[in-house]
């Protein structure tokens, strides 16, 4: 048991880390973010002088999808640091088990942990420090 707890307190700090790092890898699209307001609020069309450049159509799209991957991945970012927290706790065995699993995206550092996050969880002895602190 003693290893199994070593091993959920180490996966509880490196989902931590793993939950930070998405949170600022998911700011990159900022950029974009910008310019793609800047194309909204008619900051280019001075420059451009063609009127039948779509500089709307491309304000839209590059304001909606890097808002769309900062989102997403500001929820990954939590979620990670949710499922870290809940295995200090040995708390909410599936949800732990579910954010492994989608943790796997982030490549490498997700999918690494994710995969030794899995092994872990799948063990009988942890599967029953889980249920020892499960809430009614």
């Amino acid at each position: 048991m003693d290893r199994d707890e070593e091993h959920l307190k180490l996966l509880s700090i490196f989902h931590y880390v793993a939950g930070g790092m998405a949170g600022l890898f998911a700011c990159f699209p900022i950029i974009h973010l910008i310019i793609g307001i800047i194309m909204l609020t008619g900051g280019f069309e001075e420059a451009s002088g063609d009127e039948e450049f779509p500089v709307l159509l491309f304000g839209l799209m590059f304001t909606l999808i890097p808002g769309l991957i900062m989102l997403c991945g500001w929820a990954l970012a939590i979620c990670l640091i949710v499922a870290g927290r809940k295995l200090a706790k040995r708390t909410n065995y599936m949800f732990c088990l579910v954010i492994a699993c989608i943790g796997c995206i982030f490549m490498p550092f997700g999918t690494v942990l994710g995969v030794f996050t899995i092994i872990v969880l799948m063990r009988p002895s942890v599967k029953e420090l889980f249920a020892a602190n499960k809430t009614l």
